[in-house]
């Protein structure tokens, strides 16, 4: 019993953590379609977009790896907020930087479904996230 016991102490902590770490992934949905030109639910939704799908996909795995980290290495919950902002600030620079160096005309390809430049956005965003989840690893 004092097994189960100490096994459930930890509930109401993860139920914070995950809860904020819901809350975050839903305002990086928010403020990524805010930074992106193109409206990635429609896109998906609407016209069944498969590289829109592809890139928003990445942006949120990336996002999530870096949001990981984050929860894993926080020493409190505001430590926590502070460095999921962090990566919320990182994957933005990651579109940006596919948008403006690598691919300028990233938004006109995912808008025709050029599968190719989803690919390249969410294999990015991915990468980015990887290297955040790390760097936070202090």
């Amino acid at each position: 019993m004092d097994v189960l016991q100490e096994s459930l102490s930890g509930v109401v902590g993860f139920s914070i953590y995950f809860s904020v770490a819901i809350v975050m992934l839903l305002i990086f949905k928010w403020v990524y379609t805010l930074v992106t030109p193109h409206d990635e639910w429609k896109l998906v939704k609407e016209e069944q977009s498969s590289a829109a799908a592809i890139g928003f996909v990445g942006a949120i795995l990336g996002f999530s790896l870096a949001l990981a980290s984050a929860a894993s290495n926080s020493v409190s919950l505001i430590d926590f907020a502070i460095w999921g902002l962090v990566a919320l600030i990182a994957q933005s620079i990651a579109f940006l930087i596919v948008r403006f160096i690598f691919m300028n005309n990233i938004v006109e390809r995912i808008k025709n479904n050029e599968v190719s430049a989803g690919i390249m956005l969410g294999g990015t965003s991915v990468a980015v996230g990887l290297l955040n989840a790390a760097c936070m690893t202090y």
